[in-house]
């Protein structure tokens, strides 16, 4: 087949849709949504696995002609940057494949998707956002959360980038000030900030895949996290959650009607959500892939994976209702619990040894300058972990926790150099 896939920036784990699409007989074509790859997804991007490249320069018309000629068999997404564009082209190359046209920015803004899923009736957050002190000050009053714990983040961000926690009786504003108008990964600058009501309870990400308004669950996982000081969303570990847990139909029932609500008809959606004590509330939803390494986690677990199902709909006309559990998985995250240099990285090598270890991503070496873990991005990389055992998982998974604790980071002066001991 001549007609390529379009993937708009495929970074990171999006990276596999070019090699899938290959198995088939499928040209892909890597669409940036930038005119040069975003610098902060530079190691993520590989150009290699795409048989061309073509980078937006803002205008709109002339790409679509330019694609348009090539008659694509689809338009998807990658990473969260990507959704706004893949889903202009989308209607203009596949018109009636993708989502509900008009709605795309209730599928890319947090407060957005939550405006549109409390006027569908589905229960949410409470929330403002703006670039107004004031009508956060108003807005706390009116609401009675005047003194409550808060939680702080930018409306477009992803891998809890600047989520921030503000403590019962704690002033927020020095949170909102220092976020409005800061750049983000993604390259843009947060034009208002998001102030909304802490959720406590049990976090879990559910992974689907749609087709034609029909939503398959690819994989429900339960995050741990942990707060350091005022960031919230330090990954420790996302576990596979097999499909008889209880509490699965009801967080696919929560994410359904979520779905509905925010236009999200055909391809990936990535639902993170909040089970607390009054049932489940929407953190966000997002209309693209899930993030690296959760779609192989997916694929060691239950022998599929958002990407499979993305060919099976666009090249089969396939729908997947739900998923099975082949292994019991689990991604385990490392932080380093402060910034300095990393004097004993080599210890992390036991990681590849461990007996259910499938994939292993330690970027850093011993010598090298790492940065507090506040975030998914300033992590010290990951280790997936995937068996038929569960105990044999835990084991491994305490194993890591113990080599995490034996890490050794020195102290550095603003040179990079470290301190006198």
């Amino acid at each position: 087949m001549d007609r390529p896939a379009i993937v708009v920036d495929p970074y990171s784990a999006a990276r596999e849709y070019g090699p899938a699409f290959r198995a088939r007989g499928v040209p892909t074509v890597a669409v940036l949504s930038t005119p040069a790859p975003l610098p902060a997804f530079a190691a993520a991007w590989h150009p290699e696995d795409f048989d061309r490249t073509v980078c937006f320069d803002g205008d709109l018309d002339r790409l679509a002609a330019r694609l348009a000629a090539e008659r694509p068999v689809c338009v998807v997404p990658g990473i969260e940057s990507g959704v706004e564009l893949a889903e202009a082209l989308g209607e203009r190359l596949r018109p009636g494949e993708g989502n509900t046209p008009g709605s795309t920015a209730a599928r890319r803004d947090k407060w957005r998707m939550a405006q549109a899923v409390r006027a569908a009736g589905v229960p949410a957050l409470r929330q403002v956002c703006t670039d107004d002190p004031a009508q956060v000050a108003d807005w706390l009053a009116e609401t009675g959360l005047a003194g409550a714990r808060l939680v702080v983040k930018p409306p477009k961000s992803g891998g809890t980038e600047d989520v921030h926690v503000v403590a019962a009786g704690a002033d927020w504003r020095p949170y909102f000030d220092r976020l409005l108008g800061a750049p983000n990964r993604f390259g843009a600058r947060n034009a208002a900030v998001l102030v909304q009501e802490f959720a406590a309870g049990t976090e879990y990400v559910v992974d689907t895949y749609s087709v034609a308004g029909r939503l398959g669950i690819a994989q429900v996982c339960r995050y741990a996290k942990r707060a350091c000081g005022d960031r919230l969303g330090i990954y420790q570990s996302t576990q596979v959650v097999p499909p008889d847990h209880p509490h699965v139909p009801v967080l696919a029932d929560y994410v359904r009607r979520v779905a509905d609500a925010v236009g999200l008809r055909n391809g990936c959606g990535h639902a993170e959500v909040m089970l607390t004590p009054d049932g489940p509330r929407l953190v966000e939803i997002a209309a693209r892939l899930a993030g690296n390494p959760l779609p192989l986690t997916c694929r060691l677990a239950t022998g599929d994976s958002q990407v499979d199902r993305t060919l099976r709909h666009r090249l089969d006309g396939t729908f997947t209702p739900d998923y099975r559990l082949e292994r019991h998985a689990r991604i385990v995250c490392l932080s380093a619990a402060r910034a300095g240099r990393l004097e004993n990285a080599e210890l992390l090598a036991a990681a590849a040894g461990l007996g259910t270890a499938q994939a292993v991503h330690l970027p850093h070496h011993t010598g090298e300058v790492v940065p507090a873990t506040t975030d998914l991005f300033t992590s010290l990389g990951w280790v997936v972990l995937a068996d038929p055992d569960q105990t044999a998982v835990a084991a491994d998974h305490d194993r890591l926790r113990e080599l995490e604790r034996q890490l050794v980071i020195s102290p550095t002066g603003s040179t990079g150099e470290p301190l006198s001991r």
